[in-house]
């Protein structure tokens, strides 16, 4: 090589060193990826058939079309896939959560490793409002019953809402509650209540209860003792809400602390670091997938709720959340052993 001719490869070689690399767009990103949405719970309860819905239709939104699997991950009350996607999953945009909204509040009230206020939140598919319910049979019927008999509730693990909503019960009003945990899914419970292990359960999502069980409600499968959420719903008017059945101001505190939660009912989120432009794509196709009519036609056929929150506000309540006073912290973890 004589040397113009050697001058000019080097010359070449020195401007693609310089010229800056064309960044990865989005698009570029998911065309020909699958997304895995990982379920803190066993299959076939709320958060289950929640994130199947979304996973049906979320792909068509997010840019290059990505393939989305579903896959079960229970474990401590949905613990173990928090963990999971806290530390443990690639930070790249191909792994979402959904998780139970009791993780939300976990670091402050039992030390949970991980920070919620760091983990990325894309939106929930709905607001809530939980109840306490008991099965056909039970004796404890009405708010005033739990306070005359002992029953028998079942939960998931402790932190798990189940669990959470029925030690409040037992620990500020003096139910006679005798809680049993341990068991993978809502399903789970469920089925323990037809079969009479458990009489009932607390903490269970007012959207689930209508959409994996769409019999029960017209054939008085189950007595509704009262709610549990910051407002009542609409379609429960005649039934207590515990806000409204706090004594003082300290427990109406506490009541915020734990039941402020029920806001991001069925909240879906990725690990933190994941790039920024991925998160935005993300929570965009989130949203726009809460006003596509297939999906909304699809949600109707199977009588799940849409009254959906983005991940901004949801955001912004976790950040309120981790500024409740220590004092009244401390009280709610006392009240929670």
């Amino acid at each position: 090589m004589n040397r113009t001719a050697f001058a000019f490869v080097l010359a070449g070689a020195a401007l693609a060193l310089a010229a800056p690399a064309r960044a990865q767009s989005v698009e570029d990103f998911y065309r020909g990826k699958t997304i895995n949405i990982l379920v803190g719970f066993s299959g076939g309860g709320g958060y289950d058939q929640y994130a199947r819905l979304l996973g049906r239709h979320i792909g068509r939104h997010i840019p290059g079309n990505p393939a989305v699997t579903v896959q079960n991950m229970p474990g401590a009350g949905s613990l173990k896939a928090t963990q999971n996607v806290y530390a443990v999953a690639p930070k790249d945009g191909l792994t979402l959560a959904t998780i139970s909204r009791g993780m939300l509040t976990e670091p402050l009230l039992s030390g949970a490793n991980f920070d919620a206020a760091k983990l990325t939140w894309l939106g929930s598919i709905t607001s809530e409002t939980s109840v306490c319910a008991t099965w056909k049979t039970s004796q404890v019927k009405t708010w005033d019953d739990m306070f005359v008999r002992e029953f028998s509730l079942g939960g998931n693990a402790l932190g798990d809402d189940t669990a959470s909503f029925a030690l409040i019960m037992r620990n500020v009003f003096g139910a006679k509650v005798k809680l049993v945990t341990g068991y993978p899914g809502g399903n789970d419970i469920d089925l323990a209540m037809e079969r009479q292990e458990v009489q009932g359960r607390c903490g269970w999502s007012w959207s689930s209860v209508k959409a994996t069980h769409p019999s029960w409600l017209p054939e008085k499968k189950f007595n509704t003792l009262f709610q549990m959420g910051l407002s009542k719903h609409p379609e429960l008017p005649h039934t207590p809400l515990i806000m409204d059945l706090a004594k003082t101001d300290e427990d109406r505190a506490i009541f915020r602390l734990i039941f402020g939660r029920q806001v991001m009912a069925w909240p879906f989120l990725v690990p933190p670091g994941v790039p920024q432009d991925r998160v935005e794509a993300l929570r965009t196709a989130f949203t726009a997938t809460m006003h596509d009519k297939d999906f909304l036609a699809d949600a109707a056929k199977a009588k799940f709720e849409i009254r959906s929150v983005t991940g901004v506000a949801i955001q912004e309540l976790v950040q309120d959340i981790y500024t409740t006073p220590p004092a009244v912290v401390r009280k709610t973890v006392d009240l929670l052993q």
